[in-house]
């Protein structure tokens, strides 16, 4: 335990000794920890779970305390524009944002887009299922107003979250999620949205896909998440 507090310690110091990141920490923390009030979660014990959504052009952030297991939503940031089209990133500057489930896993202090935060595209899904194709990568969530397939919220907001995120990490939580959809996957849309599309592999994928956003539409929980040998996730 102690050598776990240390190391979250540790990373919150070294993110705070960066310019950027202390300004934007000193410019947002004070607010974020009265909206975490009211949420009933102190910055020193909260999750956090991203849900982007492309079509609807939303960044959901949810928290909940470190030790819970359900989520309540905390802030709804805008997509200050989006590239490409609905469905997944399959190649390098096909413009598209990933669709699928991620996480966090860089701190970037010096973006040049103010701020950013990495998530893990290509996952073991993607590479799976464009297996010979050249994939791509660095997707951010990031400040600024352009995208060549990253998702960009403003360098207000961007602000906001990596505080939170900065938060997160310091409280242990070594993974944040990232689940990224081409839309509310409710069924009348899945219904449009099939009758809409004539690829059977889109199709197949986002039926795949349906299942991990109704099991947190039912749970406010996040499924366990693996891949198939075929590249589909299996929820449990």
């Amino acid at each position: 335990m102690i050598g776990n507090i240390s190391m979250s310690q540790s990373f919150k110091s070294t993110q705070l000794q960066k310019s950027r990141v202390k300004g934007a920490y000193n410019n947002t923390i004070v607010q974020l920890q009265t909206d975490l009030d009211q949420m009933g979660v102190k910055s020193s014990e909260v999750a956090i779970f991203l849900r982007g959504f492309k079509l609807e052009k939303e960044l959901q952030v949810w928290v909940k305390h470190k030790d819970s297991t359900t989520y309540n939503l905390f802030k709804t940031f805008d997509f200050c524009v989006l590239s490409g089209a609905l469905g997944p990133k399959t190649a390098q500057g096909d413009m598209q944002v990933p669709e699928g489930h991620y996480y966090i896993d860089r701190f970037n202090a010096w973006s040049i887009f103010h701020l950013s935060l990495g998530i893990n595209y290509p996952n073991q899904a993607d590479k799976k299922l464009n297996a010979k194709g050249n994939l791509g990568g660095d997707i951010f969530i990031h400040g600024d107003c352009v995208s060549i397939g990253c998702i960009p919220i403003t360098n207000v907001h961007i602000e906001e979250l990596y505080t939170l995120a900065i938060e997160a990490r310091n409280n242990g939580q070594t993974r944040i999620p990232v689940h990224i959809f081409p839309f509310k996957m409710n069924e009348t849309n899945m219904e449009n949205a099939i009758l809409m599309i004539r690829d059977d592999k889109l199709r197949s994928f986002w039926k795949n896909l349906k299942f991990g956003f109704q099991w947190f539409e039912e749970n406010k929980a996040i499924p366990k998440v693996k891949v198939s040998s075929e590249g589909k996730y299996v929820y449990s």
